[in-house]
């Protein structure tokens, strides 16, 4: 049993996230050198201590672990209402305080839970057939287990990770078979929301988000301050880059938060347009192969939470790389195993394990409808 599931493992994507993280992990030794590589040490801290967690995660079936997501998800939705009280760090209560230096962000490892049970409660509604997801009342059910974390992640505010949530939630949808008319519904929905949400419901700092991204020039040293320099670091790395501790925008302390949000930006500027490039491909072939990886699971569960965490991925490093460049607008939200971060390092490799435990339970076919 043991040699079948090692031989069925996608094991590519765990080599694009080794990849992945030998060329972060670079980009923090550049980015952090004028703190003593704080952060660099607490980085490879927080790669070692997931090393037996995804190796546990791998090893206890998946369907097993679907079982208890109720309860883990009660414990995070207790969290993610707890750390509303928390003292507000960088404009958000979003994070625990463990020690200094050390943070627990609940709403990372939300994201796990809220995929596990979203994806067991659907296999569980379409065990009477896959239109039963139509359902209204089921449907408004289902979609619960995703509302709820993400009206408590606007709340903080953070509303990077819960656009990262809904991400997830639609593919996951999608995947189960939703209705077109839902579909489209949703369309409507939104593209009637969006102003109103703008003009209504936003709060002062994120419509100057959206406005800056729109024209970085309206407040060139306040708000829009961080994207123009991290264009300008993109920009001056040219094919090969400045070079590792040479990047003008990095290494003078123009760049900031260097080591989290805008470290694509370091990777640009000192690594040049070649290794940002790869790092763009690695993304694009890990997302592939977790793709496929949800297309030949053996059961529907393990289709939807793979697809589930394709979203999380695919949301990560469009929004991550694309508000580096003046694409996007700036949400906070970390690059997968490249950002520094101990909370966002060990659910990625969660999320990793979980691939790949459902990768070597699968029946090496593609299941064609």
């Amino acid at each position: 049993m043991k040699n079948r599931i090692l031989k069925n493992i996608e094991w590519g994507i765990l080599i694009c996230c080794i990849l992945l993280l030998i060329i972060g992990a670079t980009a923090l030794y550049s980015a952090t050198q004028e703190t003593n590589y704080d952060e660099l040490k607490r980085q490879i801290t927080w790669i070692i201590i997931s090393i037996p967690v995804i190796i546990v995660v791998i090893i206890i079936d998946y369907n097993i672990i679907a079982k208890f997501s109720p309860i883990f998800y009660g414990i995070f939705i207790i969290l993610l209402i707890a750390v509303l009280f928390t003292p507000v760090v960088n404009g958000a209560t979003s994070w625990f305080t463990i020690t200094e230096g050390i943070k627990l962000q609940p709403s990372e490892f939300a994201k796990i839970f809220v995929i596990i049970l979203l994806s067991y409660i659907i296999s569980k509604i379409q065990e009477k057939g896959r239109e039963e997801i139509n359902h209204p009342l089921k449907l408004l059910g289902a979609l619960t287990i995703a509302i709820v974390p993400v009206l408590l992640i606007i709340k903080q505010p953070d509303y990077g990770t819960a656009l990262a949530f809904m991400t997830a939630a639609i593919l996951i949808l999608f995947t189960a078979g939703l209705s077109k008319k839902y579909i489209l519904a949703t369309v409507l929905i939104v593209a009637i929301a969006l102003p109103l949400i703008y003009f209504f419901i936003l709060p002062s700092h994120a419509k100057t988000r959206i406005d800056v991204f729109l024209n970085p020039n309206l407040d060139p040293r306040g708000s829009g301050y961080n994207v123009i320099q991290s264009k300008l670091a993109v920009g001056s790395g040219q094919l090969l880059g400045m070079g590792l501790l040479k990047g003008n925008q990095t290494q003078l302390g123009f760049l900031h938060p260097k080591t989290t949000d805008f470290i694509f930006s370091v990777i640009g500027e000192e690594m040049g347009f070649i290794v940002a490039g790869l790092v763009i491909i690695l993304y694009v072939i890990l997302i592939t192969k977790s793709v496929y990886v949800a297309k030949t699971a053996k059961d529907d569960i393990g289709s939807y939470i793979a697809i589930g965490i394709v979203g999380i991925f695919l949301f990560h490093m469009i929004e991550n790389i694309g508000m580096t460049m003046g694409l996007l607008p700036i949400t906070g939200v970390p690059l997968p195993f490249v950002s520094y971060g101990g909370s966002s390092l060990v659910t990625n490799f969660i999320c990793i394990g979980l691939l790949l435990n459902i990768s070597g339970r699968r029946q090496k076919k593609i299941f064609v409808d």
